[in-house]
């Protein structure tokens, strides 16, 4: 087991190309710092994908998300960065990674980053009686 951060993503193939599925992932104790200060910030963050040939492993993510922990970063930016990251190695149909930072000075931020593929389209809502 690695007691070390990484930067490298890993991949693995998609067990269920033909149809499109939601894979959500809450990643709870993610932490960066601010570029100002240097204090500490804390943000949960929220993964959705569907993905198309490839699909994230679940360690090298958990390894990726901890090399944050002693770098500054804007809460925008760091946001677009693990998620052009995510689908730069998934290639996904679709992604929204919501971040949501614990407050500073008296506010909470979100800040949400999504991804599409050229060309796909999402399944028309099914409303249920």
């Amino acid at each position: 087991m690695s007691s070390q951060p990484s930067t490298k993503l890993e991949t693995f193939p998609n067990p269920q190309t033909n149809v499109d599925y939601t894979i959500r992932m809450t990643i709870p104790e993610f932490t960066c710092l601010c570029p100002k200060t240097g204090q500490p910030d804390f943000a949960t963050l929220e993964l959705e994908y569907i993905p198309d040939l490839t699909c994230i492993e679940l360690k090298s993510l958990k390894l990726y998300i901890w090399a944050f922990r002693e770098r500054g970063a804007f809460h925008e930016a760091v946001t677009n960065e693990i998620a052009d990251a995510l689908a730069a190695v998934t290639k996904p149909r679709y992604m929204r990674l919501s971040a949501k930072f614990n407050v500073r000075g008296g506010i909470y931020t979100t800040v949400v980053a999504t991804r599409r593929q050229i060309g796909w389209e999402p399944e028309s809502p099914v409303v249920l009686p």
